[in-house]
């Protein structure tokens, strides 16, 4: 089994050994899977250490713990994997006593609960190590770190990778391996694993190379797509992880309605359903080419829904390479706000009828259209809160009567909050950073109450940093929410925000 096309370069380089780890991907969604019981731990972990041999596992365990605990350190990563890859070395040995394995995974979740332990750290540790038995290490086993909000992993120069190289081969890949796996935790596991695997082919042929620079610009090209397969497929599982499949559709639909906002709801919906369903179906399936393959499919029915409509997607679309062209839409920076009549309202008995979310969703479209520049944090908040108001207005005695209160106070509240927040991304997004600074300074000043000194740094700082991290298009989202619901706290007292 290989990487499928347009991967020529990393196909033709991919070993006996990595085509064994792929086709052994299946199994390893078993084996995460709630055990069948402990004979069924063994069998499973026993199985992919015998196909894989002891190097190839050890190499998946490293790229599989740093992905699951993407704010452990190194040191914590290695003292882990050295014990799983120690546990499996001793208990899947030929004649081994059919209890070690458990024994010594025992072992392994009493070290993980007691003080001081090696192990990367977790906030659901204690409650995991209150359980006992089986239960205590399925508990321990489900703990995954939240991604991280940016990718950390920085590439070294040519020669820095081979003076790394030079030094300690293993030492440098083991490096590698954890940091870049930790950076892109939720790229699904077979791009990691594909994309890891072919760095390190990459480097260990290119250091030994009579023309090292040309065999890296060679080998780069070759890599190019699966490059950005790793950092597209990290930054959309990542918005997936955090949102759900629901929430994503609306994020996806809200960031199509700012790059076209002459397109139809009707036109952009199905486009927005199929991402999420992408997402769903690939972000953590062990097939090796489900993302790409899947992604590739959705790009083409984004381009040829919407070529014809827009120059700028006919732009991304004309090239050969589909993965380049979805990271062109990706990258693709909102539209200049389109002069559109103001969007109707849905009616009290359409938000609490059978179909309630989707005209709530479809105003929520209109808003975004209206406002290209509204950071994905604030649609998505927005998202959160009107299912929060249907909720509490279709179940209330009287829904005309709190509609129409809700509505009021939108009107006082939500739309001045929208336009702030345009404004801000909408300047941040035009002007170079020092200029955006200065214009939001000068506005900061003449606010109302007038800031003192140290507050108006206080809020220049705040704000500057709201903009650098959330009016990009690959925003991060945890982070983003953070920040939004940082923002409304300033304007809000307590829990009277209809967005809090």
């Amino acid at each position: 089994m290989a990487f499928p096309a347009p991967l020529p370069g990393a196909r033709r380089r991919a070993s006996c050994t990595m085509r064994a780890a792929l086709a052994l991907l299946p199994l390893l969604a078993a084996a995460q899977a709630l055990h069948r019981g402990k004979a069924y731990v063994r069998e499973k972990v026993c199985q992919e250490y015998k196909i894989l041999g002891k190097e190839n596992f050890r190499t998946l365990t490293i790229i599989a713990n740093s992905r699951k605990y993407s704010n452990g350190t190194f040191e914590e990563i290695a003292h882990l994997v050295r014990e799983m890859v120690s546990l499996a070395e001793t208990c899947c040995a030929h004649g081994a006593d059919p209890s070690c394995y458990d024994a010594g995974s025992t072992a392994l979740s009493e070290k993980s609960c007691g003080a001081g332990s090696p192990f990367p750290a977790h906030p659901g540790t204690a409650e995991c190590c209150s359980h006992e038995g089986l239960e205590r290490k399925l508990c321990l086993a489900a703990l995954r770190h939240p991604p991280q909000p940016l990718p950390r992993y920085l590439q070294p120069s040519d020669k820095e990778l081979c003076h790394a190289f030079r030094l300690d081969p293993r030492e440098f890949a083991d490096r590698f391996l954890y940091e870049y796996a930790s950076s892109y935790s939720q790229a699904p596991l077979p791009v990691l694993l594909a994309s890891t695997t072919t760095f390190l082919s990459m480097v260990s042929t290119c250091c030994i190379s009579p023309a090292p620079t040309a065999c890296f610009l060679k080998e780069k090209l070759e890599r190019k797509t699966l490059s950005l397969l790793t950092l597209t497929s990290n930054r959309i599982c990542s918005r997936f992880s955090a949102y759900g499949k629901d929430k994503f559709s609306f994020s996806s639909l809200a960031s199509l309605a700012q790059k076209i906002p002459t397109a139809p709801f009707e036109d952009l919906l199905p486009l927005a359903e199929d991402a999420a369903e992408v997402s769903s179906q690939c972000c953590d399936s062990m097939a090796e080419d489900c993302m790409q393959k899947k992604l590739l499919e959705h790009t083409a029915k984004v381009c040829a829904a919407l070529s014809a409509r827009d120059g700028r997607f006919a732009g991304c679309c004309e090239g050969k390479n589909l993965m380049e062209n979805h990271f062109c839409i990706l990258a693709m920076p909102p539209a200049p706000a389109a002069k559109l009549p103001e969007p109707p309202e849905p009616t009290n008995k359409e938000l609490c009828a059978k179909e309630g979310a989707l005209h709530a969703s479809r105003f929520l479209f209109e808003l975004a259209r209206r406002h290209p520049s509204l950071p994905e944090a604030v649609l998505a908040k927005l998202y959160d809160s009107s299912g929060k108001i249907r909720g509490e207005c279709c179940s209330s005695k009287d829904p005309s009567a709190c509609w129409d209160t809700k509505r009021q106070r939108i009107a006082a509240e939500l739309f001045p909050f929208l336009e702030k927040a345009d404004q801000l991304c909408g300047q941040y997004n035009k002007l170079p950073f020092l200029e955006f600074k200065k214009r939001l300074r000068e506005s900061l000043a003449q606010a109302e109450p007038e800031p003192s000194p140290a507050q108006l740094e206080q809020l220049l700082e705040q704000r500057a940093s709201f903009a650098s991290s959330c009016c990009l298009p690959d925003s991060p989202p945890l982070l983003c929410a953070s920040k939004v619901s940082s923002e409304l706290g300033e304007l809000c007292e307590k829990d009277s925000c209809l967005l809090g």
